[in-house]
């Protein structure tokens, strides 16, 4: 076996991870060009990460150059396993105390889109874009994220082609409706030995009932959002609907709040808010029916469109007959709302993402590329947490608000000086890693440790983590 060829290494941390995917190339300018990728995402968004920008080329004039051309080979071209080195970032995220999954965590299934403009790249189409909100032409993937009160990360992603894409319409043999995508990314999730409480996902995969059923069949835990208005059949004079059902509990205030019982949420900024939660009596749901109904408001007086939740969970309530029969331990009203709060980190990874590594901004057309590109964006994510946390290097990590720490200064470091025609893309990362750590969670609950996640040292709150609560 000859010995392999050495590249060029990247110093501090950004090599030290790299360095852990080297078996799974089979060429050192593959290992060097998931080197530049990397570095290039982690750069600071002064423009769009094309390949250009990657490369750190002036776009259109030196979209020809070698740098350019070698990063767009090893994305379309060279022979290499994205899920491969999808599954060894998990591994890595697995195996570190610090970022390793827990019981106590929550699967979350969600999907979004991206502008696209053309026909000719795979998976694009008019469709509903959630990053707009509304019908445009683009590209939606549905992806899966582990989640818990101080750390989240993606875990799979699969693209979503609409069926007039495909040769046979619906009933093409590879048409697969979102839901049918997020029971796969389930599968995956399971098969990658993620453990979590339960999945969480909004009123889109609540309401189907191919998704439902699917967990179902599976005896897996789910909390899972209803919109107010999903109708069921019942007496005339009964509730149809999860908002009639809320309607119907009696409340005459804090004082007399009949069926309604106290939720506090935590909030970023150190506040803490009293909401109001409560178990629904909905056609087939109840407290100890095999599926429960919970709703949960600031407001059960007015209940606020957008500060009320409708949540089906087969988490048995305490002190049901169920628990004695259910696969899963009992969850009380205050764990529901726990776990479907901790939804709102997908919303928060896709800022990140999209906003500072450039998830949307690949110029590629094959579906193999796109998949690539995303795989690349999720191991530039998941180096800002191992960053963030120290990794091998512990204790030589970035606090999150500007306090610079022994190898902060160098976490990518330059190339030589460039030459007058191209742009240097070594410069540091610095302020993308620092940007990432200081929109992390905040600390959950001090009884996390005891659940099997990992802790480290407190940290004081960031002046911009206010919006988002645990």
């Amino acid at each position: 076996m000859t010995e392999r060829k050495a590249i060029p290494t990247l110093p501090g941390p950004l090599e030290g991870y790299a360095a852990r995917f080297d078996d799974l190339w089979a060429k050192a300018a593959q290992r060097e060009s998931f080197r530049a990728y990397l570095q290039g995402l982690l750069l600071p968004r002064d423009r769009n990460k094309t390949l250009t920008a990657l490369a750190g080329a002036r776009p259109i004039e030196e979209a020809q150059h070698a740098r350019v051309q070698k990063l767009q080979y090893f994305l379309c071209e060279s022979p290499w396993d994205g899920a491969a080195i999808n599954a060894r970032r998990l591994e890595l995220l697995l195996a570190d105390p610090s970022t390793a999954p827990h019981q106590e965590g929550v699967l979350v299934i969600d999907d979004s889109g991206d502008r696209k403009s053309g026909t000719r790249t795979d998976h694009v189409a008019r469709q509903y874009l959630g990053s707009v909100g509304k019908i445009d032409n683009g590209i939606v993937a549905v992806s899966s994220l582990w989640a818990d009160e101080r750390l989240y990360f993606p875990l799979h992603v699969l693209p979503y082609t609409p069926a007039r894409r495909l040769p046979g319409g619906p009933k093409d043999a590879s048409f697969r409706t979102k839901p049918k995508l997020a029971l796969e990314l389930v599968a995956a999730a399971r098969q990658a030995g993620v453990p979590f409480r339960a999945i969480v996902a909004d009123s889109f995969y609540g309401d189907n009932f191919t998704f439902q059923e699917g967990l179902e069949e599976a005896r897996l835990p789910y909390v899972l959002a209803l919109r107010p208005s999903t109708g069921t059949w019942a007496p005339a004079e009964a509730a149809h609907t999860p908002s009639e059902a809320a309607e119907d509990l009696s409340w005459d205030g804090p004082e007399a709040p009949g069926e309604w019982q106290p939720v506090v949420r935590h909030f970023r900024d150190g506040h803490e808010e009293t909401w109001w939660a409560a178990e629904l009596r909905l056609a087939g749901y109840g407290p100890d029916q095999r599926v429960r109904l919970v709703a949960t408001t600031t407001d059960p007086a007015t209940l606020p469109e957008g500060n009320t939740w409708y949540l089906a969970t087969n988490l048995p309530r305490p002190g049901s007959a169920r628990v004695a029969q259910s696969p899963f331990k009992a969850a009380d009203l205050t764990e529901i709302v726990r776990l479907y709060g901790l939804r709102v980190w997908v919303e928060q990874g896709y800022k990140q993402v999209k906003q500072e590594l450039g998830w949307a901004d690949f110029m590629v057309r094959a579906d193999r590329a796109i998949r690539r590109h995303w795989v690349l964006v999720f191991c530039a994510f998941s180096f800002c947490w191992r960053a963030w946390f120290g990794g091998s290097e512990r204790g030589k990590g970035v606090t999150p608000w500007g306090k610079k720490t022994e190898w902060r200064n160098r976490v990518v470091a330059g190339d030589p000086t460039p030459g007058p025609q191209l742009a240097d893309p070594m410069d540091p990362a610095v302020a993308l890693v620092a940007g990432l750590v200081a929109r992390a969670p905040a600390a959950g609950t001090a009884g996390v440790t005891e659940l099997g996640g990992a802790w480290w040292p407190g940290q004081p709150l960031s002046p911009v983590l206010t919006n988002y609560c645990y």
